[in-house]
């Protein structure tokens, strides 16, 4: 973990008394994308016609988590793992009902198509939603830790499965996305042998926080300031930029890996930080695949699966036997 360099603190102190109290709310603003703001379950599988289980998952710290099972369309032994990005839940995001959702995106992203498009391929799924995120319980004040804290949320619904007595006995599969994704990689590098059993894995939109903030403190003029930032993320009691990238975890994950990223992403503005995470997974076995034409990371980063499932089926199909 890096923290702040004495040099560093020491410029965002001078930055906290020298900005205008405009820049302060917008930098205090940015600082509190890590203060999930929590998306409703506006729809539930048995809207296309899947039957499906809620369950109530205990995180590795004890943190209740809120979950649907969802078996395949016809009997089956191969089971996907699926979990959600920030500010998301289960569901998926209800940026059509307006605000304050729409204040991220005013888009559906609907996950609970790609549920469909799984079942219907012969997988079971399960999913869930993250401490402080749907309907979950609440953790860490509040705060998310951008995997810092919720890795402990995808070690506990392994081991849940793992002692179950029909889904310990399945194939695993794992669809990691944005904070799912670097949760998940910080889960693996913390407890290795927990998911050596799994076959492979989906990790669309892995971001680093660093991209983000600086991306959008540039569009609001105030890119000067991300030592300030940081020092506001600290004050919060979380975790400094720097602090939260999946490419700090990367070099964990062995297992096969499918990532796809949105070239001219609009929340990153920066397709290296995707390019770099992708380079330094331990994987032998990667693919990266780049959405082009669009900058929409919400519209049609979240919501490509859901739309040309055929390239995520190919590569489950190829790991999953």
């Amino acid at each position: 973990m890096s923290r702040l360099s004495p040099e560093r603190l020491a410029l965002a102190r001078e930055q906290e008394k020298t900005i205008s109290p405009e820049d302060y709310e917008k930098v205090k603003g940015l600082a509190n994308i890590v203060r999930p703001l929590r998306s409703f379950i506006f729809k539930t599988p048995d809207e296309y016609g899947m039957n499906y289980q809620d369950v109530v998952i205990p995180s590795d710290d004890g943190i209740p988590l809120e979950a649907w099972y969802i078996p395949a369309k016809k009997t089956s032994s191969k089971l996907i793992i699926f979990n959600h990005a920030l500010p998301m839940c289960r569901a998926g995001f209800p940026g059509h009902f307006g605000l304050p959702w729409a204040g991220f995106d005013a888009v559906e992203i609907d996950f609970v198509i790609q549920y469909k498009h799984l079942t219907d391929a012969g997988y079971n799924v399960l999913t869930y939603d993250f401490r402080n995120h749907g309907n979950s319980a609440a953790a860490n004040g509040g705060l998310s830790g951008i995997g810092n804290w919720e890795w402990r949320d995808c070690v506990g619904v392994k081991k849940w499965v793992d002692a179950h007595p029909e889904f310990s006995k399945m194939t695993v599969g794992l669809y990691s996305q944005c904070l799912g994704g670097v949760s998940q990689f910080r889960a693996i590098k913390e407890r290795p042998e927990l998911f050596e059993n799994v076959r492979c894995m989906v990790s669309p939109l892995v971001p680093s926080m660093s991209a983000i903030f600086d991306a959008f403190s540039e569009l609001q003029g105030v890119r000067q300031y991300q030592p300030l930032i940081d020092l506001e993320l600290m004050k919060m009691g979380a975790f400094t930029a720097e602090e939260m990238a999946g490419a700090l975890w990367a070099h964990a994950v062995k297992m096969p890996t499918f990532m796809f990223q949105v070239r001219d992403d609009e929340w990153t503005r920066n397709p290296e930080d995707g390019q770099k995470t992708f380079d330094l997974l331990g994987a032998k076995e990667k693919e990266l695949y780049w959405i082009e034409g669009t900058t929409k990371r919400f519209r049609d980063g979240y919501n490509w699966f859901g739309r040309e499932p055929k390239i995520v089926l190919d590569f489950f199909a190829k790991y999953m036997r």
